[in-house]
């Protein structure tokens, strides 16, 4: 029986997707295992419930949510907090598709992945993803103010690490 053209539809555009879903869910679980294990789970139950996806919204909205909800939950059920930072930390990936030397990107990384619990979601769909302030709280369930304040933190923490660490001093 020939797959619905829907289904072909939503496989497709989560391909495109995994990059970010991807480097969302560092930011969730702190562990690039837990990572990948969170948006397979993720990709699996959106194809099953594709049907559910108000296509008015944006699909990569829809497929953040998802993977919160779901890590919100695996972590009730196992009654375990995210995992600490530290093995995202040593494998020092890069975040983003930029063009940055492998030093460069993995600092990036680390940067990113050390940002105190709560702030590496929200700078993520902000600023690096371009998400707005209302996207990103609705697809991490907080308030828009909750959103704009972890910003905030996020960016002057990432300051002043990068002034910490700079090798030029003016």
């Amino acid at each position: 029986m020939p797959t619905p053209v829907a289904a072909i539809d939503i496989r497709r555009d989560l391909v495109g997707l995994l990059p970010k879903l991807r480097r969302f869910a560092v930011t969730l679980t702190g562990d690039l295992a837990e990572a990948d294990e969170l948006v397979q789970n993720v990709c699996q139950r959106g194809i099953a419930k594709f049907h559910l996806w108000n296509s008015g919204g944006k699909l990569e909205s829809w497929l953040y949510t998802m993977a919160r909800h779901q890590w919100v939950d695996e972590a009730r059920r196992h009654k375990l907090r995210p995992a600490a930072k530290g093995s995202a930390l040593e494998q020092g990936e890069p975040i983003s598709g930029t063009h940055l030397n492998l030093v460069e990107a993995g600092e990036a990384h680390r940067l990113v992945t050390s940002l105190p619990e709560g702030l590496a979601s929200v700078f993520l769909l902000v600023d690096v993803e371009g998400h707005s302030y209302k996207q990103a709280a609705d697809v991490l369930g907080i308030p828009l103010s909750a959103v704009m304040s972890r910003l905030s933190s996020a960016r002057l923490y990432l300051a002043s690490q990068g002034h910490s660490r700079s090798p030029r001093r003016f």
